[in-house]
């Protein structure tokens, strides 16, 4: 126990004040829990307080609009993540009466909330003495100890979460969860690590065996596909455009997009563009003019894609079906990189 104290006691010195640690609400600890996923603390947190600012409680989350809830999730990625949300949210208000579970089958039951999330809830909340598992914890459980089994191996998580249960503090399971993460998050880091003033030196095996950039050890390397998306921007007649919603499943499902062509192997061309049929059916073979935007594709990096983007201004003076005007489109829930193209062409036109 004198490890474990140990731990805490740096946790009680250097953990961050961030607003979800001052409460036990499993409203708040399952919203900060569901953005922080794959996120940047500093990227999260300014989200975190926009939602509990639109979004109070489980009730008001489950009662707004899927489109509202997108729209101020957007630049977080991982869209299915808000989705997850609102659904979840929907489901405690109708199936739990608003009030959060308290077990942790029934909590990992939630769509979107797996054992990581529902052993974050439940130890902080309800002091279930589920242990919790992230990044942060492998890394730093198998500097320590030396765990040479692959993080990505299917055994990795129960040898893993079994490790970090022998260590815990029972009697306050959500403080101990909280500082095992936030130790990997601020000293035991994936680079620069801060083994010079670190409390564990001289028991770390990483430290001790000159192999702290060795742990965890990885079997795989993500594979990265490569796609083209060319978005033909509407210019028509009285400030109208078009933009359409992605129903199909992959990224971005239910965000709003301007008309895409996606091609492959290379960015289209503009006699290729020209040439295209789907734009002629767009415009009904009306008179139309085509101008690239961007000099080069823009690269928007995703964690299994690389998207290389350009932007085609389409001037018309034919008023498209299901057009609208261009005032409406920052109300809509886009992706970030149409966001930033939003801000830079519609600014001086709305």
């Amino acid at each position: 126990m004198a490890w474990t104290q140990q731990l805490l006691q740096w946790f009680e010195e250097h953990q961050r004040p961030f607003p979800w640690r001052t409460t036990k609400d499993p409203y708040r600890i399952w919203l900060s829990e569901i953005i922080m996923q794959q996120t940047r603390t500093e990227q999260g947190l300014p989200y975190y307080l926009k939602f509990i600012g639109a979004f109070p409680t489980v009730q008001s989350l489950a009662e707004a609009e899927e489109e509202s809830v997108l729209k101020l999730w957007q630049g977080l990625g991982y869209y299915s993540r808000a989705r997850n949300l609102h659904a979840t949210a929907a489901r405690i208000v109708n199936e739990y009466q608003g009030v959060f579970p308290k077990t942790f089958i029934e909590l990992k039951n939630l769509k979107g909330v797996g054992d990581y999330t529902a052993s974050a809830i439940g130890s902080i909340c309800f002091d279930l003495p589920e242990a919790v598992v992230d990044g942060n914890v492998y890394r730093f459980l198998a500097r320590y100890f030396g765990i040479d089994t692959p993080i990505d191996h299917s055994a990795a998580h129960k040898i893993f979460k079994e490790k970090a249960h022998t260590l815990m503090d029972a009697s306050d399971p959500g403080r101990f969860n909280q500082a095992l993460m936030e130790f990997g998050a601020l000293q035991c880091t994936p680079k620069n690590t801060r083994c010079e003033t670190c409390p564990f030196q001289q028991t770390c095996h990483a430290f001790n065996h000159q192999a702290v950039q060795r742990f965890p050890v990885k079997r795989k390397k993500i594979k990265v596909t490569q796609r083209y998306f060319n978005y033909l921007v509407i210019d028509a007649k009285e400030g109208l455009t078009l933009m359409e919603q992605r129903t199909e499943k992959g990224i971005w499902r239910q965000l709003y997009q301007f008309p895409l062509l996606e091609s492959n192997g290379n960015s289209l061309t503009l006699k290729q563009i020209k040439a295209n049929n789907f734009l002629a059916t767009l415009l009904k073979n009306q008179a139309y003019s085509v101008e690239k935007w961007n000099a080069e594709p823009i690269l928007h990096k995703l964690s299994h894609q690389h998207l290389a983007i350009t932007f085609w201004i389409i001037k018309t003076t034919y008023s498209p079906p299901n057009a609208i005007d261009r005032s409406q489109i920052k109300r809509l829930p886009v992706p970030i990189v149409l966001e930033k193209f939003i801000e830079k062409y519609f600014t001086d036109k709305t």
